[in-house]
């Protein structure tokens, strides 16, 4: 019996796809046949049923003719950058012509992006680590440590001795090595990624040190607001107009010492914000998704939950929502922190949830099924998704429900749960027309800028050859579609990027 559930639906699907190649075998030549499905996926596809307008359809041609190129030399040279690890592959992507097209390209909204990994580091080395009164430590455990403070910051256990970063730099031979150095301690870039980071375990390790290493210099409260404002003109720069961050809004200092609330930090967003599209008109703006770590226990996550409530209440135009981050397979599970994730619910209070849910490897455990939960306490948007195709039931739940999935494929290679990008889950999904989004989580810790380098990943790896302008244009409309603005506010949103669109084709078609 055929029932409603997934695998009553494959057998369905089964039996008149049989049902037609069996007709068509009879009424229709192999060839005809043969096209007649190859049409039909193509429509099945993301962005398949959009159709080009002429000037679109000749930057499409022109296009796909420089990815063609491409692709061939790849398949001569087996030098593809998706099939490499983003850290070998980078400087090709830097010479690709289709990736300085995609650079060109108005990408609508990044969705999926972590309050301190957004910046490019080069500008936390050159620039804020050069302020006076900065200092740096070297920890007990070998981690260093920034703080600015005046005269000096107070020593513990930890930090024995604090030195001033300016007297530090005279000291040392090559001002340039040392530069150098402390740019690697603040990325996850190496050489050797596969020797260096031989296991998760690894590259988790160090990705958690970084976070610790540069928080002591974003979270000085004119670093901060420099650096919320240098995090938009870098996305601006690489065409991407709006943004919503994961932030888990830790508390900001000055030089005496003093510690401003979490209520002062996203006043410090929304006025950063306001003034930074005071200068760029046409940038949309910037909200916030509350989160805190899944590492902590549930009466803690509950203080959590009626944060973002409030912060939700008090300031609606700038506060998304609210999300639990930190590694998934040694964290909590959404179902062990259900007594808390319910009390919006319970208090008949709406808060948006945006869960990270999948980004695992390991099937079948509780950690897995954070998807299923995810989905049944309405998630918004499911960040990375990586598990999603192991569960036909729920990735079939998700698309009835129009729940799209945050794909951030450098971040899933760089953490070590793909190595080729070819082979990326998120491939079925794009040829399913599967709702999704394009992100890339924390850029700058993986020595990317922006998202550029994400959408080329997605265009030459995970959408193959088959991948055009319309999956392209899909992305970006479903980057407006999918973000937590008011509807008032998309349609804004589209107006302004489609203007940009337009001139974008133009540029293409023509040059």
């Amino acid at each position: 019996m055929l029932g409603n559930g997934p695998s009553g639906w494959s057998a369905l699907c089964f039996l008149l796809l049989a049902a037609a190649v069996s007709f068509f075998g009879s009424a229709l030549s192999m060839d005809e046949t043969r096209e007649h499905l190859l049409t039909k996926e193509k429509m099945m596809q993301l962005g398949g049923q959009l159709v080009l307008n002429i000037k679109e359809e000749r930057a499409n041609e022109k296009l796909m003719t420089l990815k063609v190129t491409e692709m061939k030399e790849a398949m001569k040279t087996l030098l593809f950058p998706p099939s490499m690890h983003f850290f070998r592959a980078k400087h090709l992507i830097d010479r690709s012509q289709v990736f300085n097209i995609l650079r060109m390209m108005p990408k609508g909204a990044a969705l999926h992006l972590h309050d301190i990994g957004i910046v490019t580091m080069d500008w936390l080395v050159r620039n804020v680590t050069y302020r006076p009164h900065c200092h740096i430590c070297f920890t007990t455990k070998g981690i260093v440590q920034f703080r600015f403070a005046h005269p000096t910051p107070r020593t513990s256990e930890e930090c024995p001795k604090w030195i001033l970063l300016e007297d530090y730099r005279r000291r040392v031979q090559n001002v340039t090595d040392f530069d150098d150095s402390l740019l690697r301690n603040f990325t996850l870039v190496t050489q050797h990624p596969e020797v260096i980071y031989t296991d998760q375990n690894a590259v988790w390790s160090k990705f958690k040190t970084i976070f610790s290493t540069i928080s002591g210099l974003i979270h000085y409260a004119p670093v901060f607001r420099d650096y919320v404002f240098q995090s938009m003109q870098e996305f601006y720069e690489d065409n991407v107009l709006y943004m919503e961050i994961r932030a888990r809004l830790l508390p900001v200092y000055e030089l005496s010492g003093e510690q401003h609330d979490i209520q002062w930090s996203v006043k410090g967003y929304q006025e950063v914000a306001e003034k930074f599209v005071e200068t760029h008109p046409e940038f949309i703006g910037i909200k916030i998704i509350y989160s805190d770590h899944r590492s902590k226990d549930v009466t803690v996550i509950a203080g959590s939950i009626r944060t973002a409530m409030g912060l939700r209440t008090k300031f609606p135009t700038v506060v998304a929502g609210f999300d639990l981050v930190g590694r998934e397979d040694t964290g909590h599970s959404l179902h062990y922190h259900n007594r808390a994730l319910m009390i919006p619910a319970k208090d008949g209070v709406k808060l948006p949830y945006f869960f990270h849910a999948g980004e695992t490897d390991w099937q079948g455990t509780s950690i897995d099924k954070n998807i299923l939960d995810a989905l049944m306490l309405n998630t918004t948007r499911i960040g990375h998704g990586f598990a999603l195709n192991k569960h036909p039931a729920l990735r079939a739940y998700s698309r009835k429900k129009d729940v799209p999935v945050e794909v951030c494929p450098i971040s899933n290679q760089v953490l070590k749960l793909v190595s080729d990008l070819r082979n990326h889950p998120a491939a079925t999904l794009m040829a399913t027309g599967h709702p999704m989004v394009i992100s890339s989580d924390d850029p700058a810790i993986f020595g990317a800028k922006g998202l550029s380098y994400d959408f080329y990943e997605v265009f030459m790896g995970i959408g193959g050859m088959k991948a055009d302008l319309r999956t392209l244009k899909q992305l970006a409309i479903n980057s407006i579609k999918y973000s937590s603005l008011l509807e008032t506010e998309k349609n804004t949103f589209m107006a302004v990027w489609k203007k940009r669109w337009d001139k974008f084709i133009a540029h293409v078609a023509t040059d």
